[in-house]
């Protein structure tokens, strides 16, 4: 039985080396696409909702309109985009989406609030975008209650009751991500999810490649083992793939403005098992595929489910149990609880070990599948 020898390794090693030398739009790709990922999705990926359209109906125009309106304003939540007059233009530009709110204050608001009776405002609330809609809702009804509150210690006061006493109260304190700004979430998932598709696309072409050029055969009659072809030819790409790594680090740092609270050295430690386990499952996509174009379809046919199974666009708590299961297959499942587990909440390997066991386990087992698959012969 024959061993691994390390001369037949690097001689896969320099092989590989001289052709992402040659492969310069290959190597294009693995380092500038990264940055231009980042910084399309580092801008366009942002679940916060801010200055939405609102059309207002002041139908009791008074100093005390005017400060609800501001109220509305004030939070930056809303943004008045028009001022209408009738249930028809509202409805207009609910339909064209030129805005997604509409405040309606009646004509007897002023006389009521002066006489210290209750009354309503309403609110019609475009509810196609289920985000937009939730933030419209809760904020409005903080801004109202928050008015309500006001009105009821004013009321109070002007009978010499004093101040209005709340029961209970609420003292809250938001950690890790104190402004609870949502690039500050977005950004570590970001970097995880570029890099798996970058690395894995580029070697899902390798083996395919030297099928279409006809170098397989000079392969067969090698004594090189599958495990040595394997390694050799992700070792030179874990490079790459480490400095495509670091670049896209220092700007979501810098550029970003999202620091690295834990471990830098931990970090790129756990970055580069990551890196190996997409490279190797890129590897195994090759063995599958017989062309490039297969390849590259097999490639998008997993990212599409990393995607939505990882907890990278949606919480993985709230997926049914089977769900979460088929999440637990994806590597970048662990690698987001890495980064965002290093990069927000600044814990060690201690807080992190099952999710290192978890993505070295997908490694082992992606290896060994792909060393099963190849054969030193051309099918």
């Amino acid at each position: 039985m024959r061993h691994f020898v390390w001369e037949r390794y690097w001689s896969v090693v320099k092989k590989e080396v001289i052709q992402i030398k040659r492969d310069r739009p290959s190597l294009a790709i693995a380092l500038v696409m990264p940055l231009m990922l980042l910084f399309l999705f580092g801008y366009a990926v942002n679940t916060d909702v801010n200055d939405i359209q609102m059309a207002v109906w002041n139908q009791s125009p008074s100093a005390a309109s005017r400060e609800l309106v501001d109220q509305f304003v004030h939070t930056h939540v809303f943004e008045v985009a028009a001022h209408v007059s009738s249930y028809k233009e509202i409805e207009a530009m609910l339909d064209d989406g030129s805005v997604n709110v509409a405040l309606i204050i009646g004509p007897d608001y002023t006389r009521k609030r002066d006489r210290n009776e209750p009354v309503d405002v309403q609110m019609l609330i475009n509810g196609s975008d289920p985000n937009i809609a939730r933030t419209a809702t809760s904020q409005a009804q903080l801004i109202v209650q928050h008015q309500a509150i006001t009105l009821q210690e004013m009321k109070l006061q002007k009978q010499g009751l004093g101040e209005l006493e709340q029961p209970l109260g609420l003292d809250t304190r938001v950690l890790f991500n104190p402004n609870m700004e949502s690039i500050v979430f977005n950004i570590p998932g970001l970097i995880g999810l570029i890099m798996q598709n970058v690395t894995m696309i580029l070697t899902a072409f390798s083996l395919v490649r030297e099928k279409e050029r006809g170098t397989m055969e000079q392969l067969i009659v090698t004594p090189i083992r599958p495990l040595e072809l394997m390694l050799g030819k992700i070792t030179p790409y874990v490079g790459v793939g480490l400095f495509s790594f670091c670049l896209v680090l220092l700007v979501g740092t810098y550029w970003f403005g999202v620091p690295v609270k834990g471990s830098i050295s931990l970090l790129v430690t756990l970055s580069v098992l990551f890196l190996v386990t997409t490279l190797l499952l890129g590897i195994f996509i090759s063995t599958v595929a017989k062309t490039q174009l297969q390849a590259m379809q097999m490639a998008f046919a997993f990212i599409l489910p990393s995607v939505l199974l990882s907890g990278f666009m949606f919480p993985r708590d709230s997926m049914p149990l089977v769900i979460q299961w088929l999440g637990g297959l994806v590597p970048l499942t662990y690698f987001l609880e890495i980064l965002r587990g290093i990069f927000l909440k600044g814990v060690g390997i201690d807080a992190l070990w099952k999710d290192v066991v978890g993505m070295s386990s997908f490694c082992l087992l992606i290896l060994t599948v792909a060393i099963l698959r190849f054969r030193k012969k051309i099918e």
